[in-house]
């Protein structure tokens, strides 16, 4: 009797651990305040992109920002011909930080697959590569599928198991020996689903991203398979299946990844989707990428985010697992960006391998323009 109580009290425990899972810790919601938590970069771009990255009050009088109550929309002009330096785009980066966490962001309309384009949803810390980076959606061109990737210091590297995508490259440190500069580790999507026109015909989905010490997950569940626990805002990760990525091996998490802002952005062209203009099914459409951009305005109709929602979740459990606010890095927003020059593999539908590019950090303003 003694032991059969001790069973049931052990599980009583287990099942309490179990629905402790995550809380809630930031929800970005679908109102003007949504825009309120990031900062707004109008710097150049450093990937060279033919882009002009506008503040805040530029974004939403040209209409390249929006809510409508249930949705944030985040485009590119496709009204004018673009001038120098190119088409104009919004690059934001959130005012929190965070260290550990469960990041879910659920889309009804990704960037399309429209040549020119270089749109990325990723984390990105201030002090570059010591603070790691975690590209979580990806991609350039015409691309179909998407390429989920990491770039840290020296010393990380993963293993090939334990997830359901195509490894590319293992090693994530950007100067890595036997791949190309920052190539970082890169895993490929196997569905088309995943990114750009393939994503937005099945009416858009959900990328879940599970940061913890042991390693970093992310999964892609397309629109009619988004768990109910993530609709029902009580998300639990063990019960979601093998991750479409999942980064870990020979990789102390917690040095290489801390204190990373939340970032979206839309370049065009570029030290990637420029470089393989010329080899891509895109050179029938015009002589460069930059023309063809700054001349095509409405071919960028597609070319946006339309966000349902994006919250951030972390473990109930876990004291570790806090959100910093922005102000307390401030100091080193304002070292030097590292223009590191690198290249990875190319996508799913390759028309050439990807050449170098300098990182896609640039130094962030402060306060919203």
């Amino acid at each position: 009797m003694h032991v059969l109580s001790t069973l049931i009290s052990g599980l009583g425990l287990f099942a309490h651990l179990i629905a402790a899972g995550y809380t809630l810790q930031d929800d970005y919601g679908t109102t003007d305040s949504f825009f309120d938590k990031f900062d707004f970069y109008t710097s150049s771009d450093p990937t060279n992109g033919y882009v002009s990255y506008v503040d805040r009050s530029t974004a939403s009088s040209g209409g390249l920002i929006s809510t409508s109550g249930d949705s944030v929309y985040i485009g590119v002009d496709t009204k004018n011909t673009a001038s120098s330096p190119g088409r104009q785009s919004v690059r934001l980066a959130s005012t929190n930080t965070y260290t550990h966490g469960l990041v879910i962001l659920d889309l009804e309309h990704m960037p399309g697959s429209v040549c020119g384009t270089w749109p990325a949803f990723w984390m990105l810390g201030s002090d570059w590569p010591s603070n790691g980076e975690i590209d979580i959606i990806e991609g350039v061109n015409t691309q179909t599928n998407n390429q989920m990737t990491l770039h840290t210091s020296d010393g990380c590297s993963i293993t090939n198991s334990g997830f359901g995508g195509n490894l590319e490259t293992s090693n994530c440190y950007v100067e890595a020996s036997g791949q190309s500069a920052n190539a970082g580790c890169a895993i490929l999507s196997s569905s088309s689903q995943s990114y750009g026109d393939g994503f937005n015909n099945a009416n858009g989905g959900v990328y879940a991203t599970e940061w913890t010490s042991s390693g970093i997950k992310i999964w892609f569940f397309s629109k009619s398979s988004i768990p109910s626990d993530i609709t029902s805002g009580s998300p639990n990760p063990s019960g979601w299946g093998t991750p479409t990525a999942a980064f870990s091996g020979s990789c102390d998490i917690d040095s290489h990844f801390k204190n990373l802002q939340i970032v979206f952005d839309i370049t065009f062209c570029g030290d990637w989707a420029g470089n393989v203009w010329s080899s891509s099914t895109c050179a029938s459409k015009a002589d460069t990428c930059n023309s063809y951009v700054q001349n095509n305005p409405s071919a960028f109709t597609e070319t946006y985010w339309r966000i349902n929602s994006l919250k951030v979740y972390q473990e109930s459990s876990s004291s570790k697992s806090k959100s910093h606010s922005h102000a307390a890095v401030h100091a080193r927003e304002h070292e030097a960006v590292r223009e590191n020059k690198s290249g990875r593999s190319a996508p799913y539908v390759r028309p050439a391998p990807r050449p170098a590019w300098k990182h896609r950090r640039g130094q962030y303003k402060h306060g919203h323009a």
